[in-house]
């Protein structure tokens, strides 16, 4: 099983980070293969709401803006799962995975009956540095974003940095039960 975890933080050494190495040794440990993909670093802009709205996201389902949202797309497609994983801010994911959840949600959402992210087990991690406040918003949305793509929740996990030493661990341990127990239909 192959699995991208998303990391859309510019802090490369901070909680989310964190966050994201530990769901790549769950994984790891299981004996698969798992990938961490920094969304800050992929020159993935906003959506340009296209034409009169919609661009070729409603009738080819790929983003006509030309960035790194066209590879990061394809790994997305390509993965068996998909770990996101966002700092919180102001109750919401970073801006940086809102660009690529508004983008993926165009592309996969408007296939009409079933999105090509449809069944795809996602874990998904909202992790609060600050104040620790807003986690639960933040994967409220992200919740509603995976409905949207018809990706199938695995959990959805909070962690702020009072909690980072228990949350890593159950992080590690549900991003080994998410590739090592498969995800039955």
């Amino acid at each position: 099983m192959k699995v991208i975890i998303v990391h859309s933080s510019p802090n490369t050494d901070g909680l989310t980070a964190a966050c994201a190495t530990a769901s790549q040794d769950g994984i790891s440990h299981a004996g698969h293969e798992a990938q961490i993909l920094v969304l800050n670093q992929m020159n993935i802009g906003l959506c340009q709401a296209c034409n009169d709205g919609w661009g070729t996201c409603r009738t080819l389902h790929t983003c006509q803006v030309e960035d790194g949202f066209q590879a990061l797309h394809q790994q997305t497609l390509q993965a068996d799962a998909l770990v996101l994983v966002t700092p919180v801010y102001w109750g919401e994911m970073s801006e940086s995975a809102k660009a690529f959840t508004d983008r993926l949600r165009r592309c996969e959402a408007t296939l009409g009956k079933e999105s090509r992210m449809a069944g795809k087990p996602i874990l998904l991690i909202a992790a609060a540095g600050g104040s620790g406040n807003g986690t639960v918003t933040c994967l409220l949305s992200l919740e509603r974003w995976a409905q949207h793509i018809q990706a199938r929740v695995f959990d959805l996990i909070t962690v702020n940095r009072w909690s980072r030493d228990y949350k890593l661990q159950t992080i590690q341990a549900a991003s080994h039960a998410l590739v090592a127990r498969g995800f039955p239909d």
